[in-house]
């Protein structure tokens, strides 16, 4: 990665609508679904609230397409602090299909804080 690359990219617009935002993810989108073949489910772990993203795999994936049903009404950082949380307990978060799902809602409660873990040592 180089930074002018991201410059560009940082100027490109997430629109399904548009053609370079969504040539691309269609693109890999295809790539995905031929290597994890017709019986993996495909989990996103993003935003399913608007069509960004959905609009454009659930046509490559279908019913295959789930997400965490805990992520209705989170934004990016409550998702992120949630799937730590899940992560560090071994709760394994519960999918459902975005194909058809409710993915809008109320704003769940916050999530409580994080013990501080002490910092490791550096080798």
């Amino acid at each position: 990665m180089t930074v002018p690359r991201l410059k560009r990219y940082a100027r490109g617009d997430v629109d399904a609508k548009k053609r370079s935002y969504r040539q691309p993810l269609l693109r890999d989108a295809k790539l995905i679904a031929q290597a994890a073949g017709e019986t993996s489910d495909v989990v996103l772990l993003g935003s399913v609230a608007s069509g960004k993203y959905v609009d454009v795999l659930v046509k490559v994936f279908g019913e295959r397409l789930l997400f965490p049903i805990s992520f209705v009404g989170r934004g990016d950082m409550s998702r992120g602090g949630l799937m730590l949380r899940c992560s560090r307990s071994g709760v394994e978060l519960d999918y459902v299909p975005v194909a058809g799902a409710v993915r809008h809602g109320p704003r769940p409660e916050k999530l409580p804080p994080l013990p501080r873990r002490p910092l490791e040592p550096r080798p």
